[in-house]
């Protein structure tokens, strides 16, 4: 316990000072531009392409520069600043960027103004489009010829003369804006749960690693993680302004007319209702998204005007549209509409934020069934539970998604509760009790949204795993446990193919169309080698379907460690490098404590192939939707948020490589672990703070 807190206390004290350090230095500030407006698509080019166009003024002591351009995957981008045909400057961006609709490229600063400066852009090798937004004008050539010249938008950037610590008041009078509640106290109510988080995530690892007399019971510290992914997630919901989060709008769209008109949307129209559309343009919400460097609601003017037309009587019904999601099963909206109407009497962002608070209030129940699944994993090591337990509730990804009104979070609990109970299946025999459970469970989570479909498939095999080692014994109760499991669990692909039948569509609707929609857009060879360069290295003779990119690298892991806001904050490469070394030491202390475990390892090896079947389901189903897109996007659906109903795993793998460390480090290893996961979390908090309010 003394190696414990000793660790605890280093890592607090390096986290104190790295914060000081951060708040320390100043945020780039746009110094000038080339003048030219966004207004819409002006070029779009393929890889390994360069032109140039002129860039107005260069200003002194420019350190970036921002270009306005998007791609989903974006290719390496490299730039040069020309007076004549000297090279005054010049930078280069590392392939992986997206989403946003601007890429920021570091410049080797220039201490004196550049006039009629050019700026030269080269394209690296990749496998989409990309973009770029600007004006373009008709200019006379002479001859009576009319020439079209097209040019993007330009920033300047460079260092600020103020630091982030003396910008922290008007850092919290802005996250007071815009907010249900609307006031700049939530910053510091946000501030107190940060570090209840912390004070609770650490005195149970603590507890943990103690004395056997003074360790906490499995149920306390199951609640405990609960209750430390909630309030992370409930941190995070303070954080991330109203409908700034993937598809935000289209799912409080999809609520809305469940709990308005009792009916399921009906297009993929994105026309709300008139109090949302409103509520979207006096947050700024379309002219924010994917625009780093602009900001919600800046001053009290603003916030006057957002409260008074929230308390306009205008219609909260909308026509039917619910963009993407409403493709999308209807469970987790049925059960939105709780808090929706509980806060019918308030404004529209109350009712956002109590639905917010329903998408925590699941966090916890995943780092609950996380914490339990790791204990039927590991049942040897109690203070591994807790280790990987807390790390997943910590997870920032976890809190941001989990923070916001996504079915995602919906979807990571029952994934958590599926894996809890196979665990169980396998470590204690196949109950009719259990196999109601895991039936009832599964159809949960194919009513709450279709990527469930891609673990579906392992689940079936399991439960026909389980029910085998139950046959051994009385055969009639294993078939009664297997049939009952599988007519739960497939309910509503009974259900969803009558009514589809009933009403002359497609018997699997969206799955039958996407499934049609593969089958026209390439061979199967085809697809089988995009999907596997899509989380692995290509082999050789493979068709490089993402030149330029490491898909491992630069698409799952740079993202896994920062992808916030409309997926447009994201973390300075030097971090993501760091973050790297990081994850290859606790892959090698996991590959040791798995070298030490392999006998154990091959008495359940047949459990271990039930839950990487799992795995692949739903890392091919990721894949295939991402192929249908290709190539027009290289990686349609390449967030690391579709990969987490799979924390199960990785918190067991997490416990792995704490273990790992040997039985007199490993209590120590697991406490720098999560205050390592601890520290990603609040600077991530921190990051999304700055890209929205500072």
């Amino acid at each position: 316990m003394r190696s414990v807190k000793i660790a605890i206390g280093v890592g607090l004290t390096v986290l104190a000072i790295a914060i000081a350090a951060v708040l320390s230095q100043s945020p780039l500030v746009v110094i000038g531009s080339n003048a030219v407006p966004a207004s819409k698509r002006v070029i779009y080019e393929a890889g390994g392409k360069s032109f140039c166009q002129p860039g107005g003024t260069l200003p002194p002591r420019t350190s970036a520069v921002r270009i306005s351009a998007i791609a989903k995957i974006g290719p390496t981008v490299s730039v040069q600043m020309l007076s004549g045909t000297h090279v005054v400057a010049q930078g280069r961006r590392a392939a992986g960027w997206g989403d946003a609709e601007t890429v920021t490229i570091p410049l080797t600063p220039v201490s004196h103004a550049v006039p009629n400066a050019r700026l030269c852009v080269k394209l690296g090798p990749f496998g989409e489009g990309i973009a770029l937004f600007g004006a373009s004008t008709e200019m006379a050539v002479g001859n009576g010829r009319v020439e079209t010249r097209k040019e993007f938008r330009i920033e300047y950037l460079r260092t600020g003369r103020q630091s982030w610590w003396s910008l922290i008041p008007g850092v919290v009078r802005r996250m007071g804006f815009g907010h249900a509640p609307a006031s700049a106290w939530a910053v510091f109510l946000l501030a107190a749960m940060m570090v209840a988080v912390a004070v609770l995530a650490l005195r149970l690892l603590i507890r943990a690693t103690g004395r056997k007399g003074t360790r906490p019971r499995p149920r306390a510290a199951a609640l405990t993680c609960a209750l430390i992914a909630c309030l992370n997630a409930t941190c995070w919901s303070l954080i991330t302004p109203p409908f700034q989060s993937p598809d935000e709008p289209s799912h409080f769209a999809y609520v809305q007319q469940i709990a308005q008109t009792d009916e399921l949307p009906t297009s993929q129209g994105n026309e709300f209702s008139p109090a949302e559309m409103l509520a979207l343009r006096d947050l700024h919400q379309p002219e924010v998204q994917w625009h780093p460097g602009r900001q919600p609601i800046e001053s009290a003017a603003e916030e006057q005007q957002l409260q008074a037309d929230l308390a306009m009587p205008l219609s909260r019904a909308g026509t039917g549209g619910a963009g993407l999601a409403a493709t999308e099963p209807p469970l987790y909206y049925a059960l939105q509409t709780v808090p929706y109407e509980l806060a019918s009497s308030g404004s529209l962002l109350d009712q956002l934020e109590l639905m917010r608070l329903l998408s925590a209030l699941m966090a916890g129940v995943t780092a609950l069934f996380v914490y339990l699944f790791i204990r039927e994993t590991l049942p040897r090591v109690p203070w591994a539970w807790t280790v990987g337990g807390v790390s997943v509730a910590l997870m920032p990804l976890l809190g941001f998604m989990s923070g916001v009104v996504n079915p995602d979070s919906m979807l990571y609990a029952v994934s958590a509760a599926i894996f809890y109970m196979l665990a169980r299946g396998f470590q204690r025999g196949l109950t009719l009790r259990l196999a109601t459970a895991i039936g009832v469970v599964s159809a949960i989570g194919l009513l709450t949204k279709l990527n469930f479909a891609g673990l579906y498939p392992g689940v079936l095999i399991g439960m026909v795993v389980l029910t085998w080692q139950v046959a051994r014994s009385s055969r009639r109760g294993a078939l009664l446990c297997l049939l009952l499991a599988l007519g739960l669990s497939a309910s509503p692909i009974y259900v969803y193919a009558i009514a589809n039948a009933l009403s002359s569509s497609l018997t699997l609707g969206v799955a039958s169309t996407a499934t049609g929609q593969a089958s026209q857009h390439g061979s199967l060879p085809e697809a089988l080698s995009y999907i596997w360069q899509l989380y692995l290295p290509r082999l050789p003779g493979m068709t490089n379907h993402f030149p330029g990119i490491s898909s491992p690298r630069q698409i799952w892991f740079d993202r896994s460690v920062g992808f916030y806001g409309w997926l447009d904050t994201f973390f300075p490469a030097w971090v993501e490098n760091l973050a790297l070394v990081t994850a290859t030491l606790v892959a090698c202390l996991g590959l040791r404590t798995l070298l030490a475990l392999r006998r154990a390892l091959r008495r359940r090896m047949v459990e271990l192939v039930v839950y990487a079947l799992m795995g692949g389901g739903l890392l091919a189903l990721v894949g295939l939707d991402s192929f249908i897109g290709f190539p027009t996007q290289v990686g349609a659906y390449s967030e690391p948020r579709y990969l987490l109903p799979l924390l199960p795993l990785f918190g067991a793998a997490l416990a792995l490589a704490a273990r790992g460390a040997g039985r007199r480090w490993g209590p120590v290893a697991g406490a720098l672990l999560v205050v390592s996961i601890l520290s990603h979390d609040i600077f991530s908090q921190l990051q999304t703070i700055a890209r929205f309010y500072g």
